[in-house]
């Protein structure tokens, strides 16, 4: 994921700042406690298409 888009991108419910999760390959919304998919290197920043996160998960 490029460091340069990270720093622009913005999830799209509460347009708060996403965080990389390498790993999961996810940007991940600490706030909403959603995952959105990278999907081929894009970033699938669809509310529908994100999975909820538990409280645990959203600490990383």
């Amino acid at each position: 994921m490029d460091h340069r888009l990270l720093e622009i991108v913005a999830c799209p419910v509460c347009k708060g700042k996403l965080t990389y999760d390498k790993d999961q390959q996810e940007l991940i919304c600490k706030f909403d406690r959603l995952a959105y998919a990278i999907k081929e290197g894009i970033p699938v920043l669809l509310e529908t298409e994100a999975r909820s996160i538990s409280m645990d998960e959203g600490q990383g």
